[in-house]
């Protein structure tokens, strides 16, 4: 997805089990942040980053929802642990992450492999992107969308 294009309507189900579609932020900006994987240095930061940030974000009129490929389980220990504030996508299947085109290829530890490149896109209160960081400051990556 780019800048200008709208996001699907169906994103996946969350760590509940409920389906989170993008209607249920119509009015609001959205914060979609892909990652790779919960409990991990980079990926906990930024959780924590935003959950610390969470509401000067929604002060600022902001929503956010976090997508890695692990499952719900994996999703609600992460989100216990840290008291994350905000919907965890479950994306097992890699539908958004192909959808959204941050499934790709990487080096991680001298090996060649697919996997979820770190991103977050902003969107209008519309669901129209407006905003794509692809240099994620994972402990401040709140600071870095409110700088928008």
């Amino acid at each position: 997805m780019k800048i200008g294009d709208k996001i699907p309507e169906v994103l996946g189900f969350d760590a509940e089990g409920s389906e989170v579609r993008s209607a249920q932020f119509a009015g609001k900006k959205l914060v979609i942040y892909f990652y790779p994987k919960d409990n991990t240095p980079g990926c906990t930061a930024e959780a924590c980053s935003l959950s610390d940030g969470y509401a000067e974000l929604r002060k600022a009129g902001y929503e956010i929802v976090g997508v890695s490929k692990d499952s719900q389980a994996s999703h609600r220990k992460f989100a216990e642990k840290h008291s994350l504030p905000f919907t965890l996508i479950a994306d097992t299947d890699l539908a958004l992450n192909q959808a959204f085109g941050v499934w790709q290829e990487k080096k991680m530890c001298g090996k060649v492999g697919m996997g979820t490149v770190r991103t977050t896109f902003v969107t209008d209160e519309n669901g129209i992107i407006t905003n794509i960081i692809t240099k994620v400051n994972t402990k401040d990556a709140a600071n870095q969308i409110l700088a928008l």
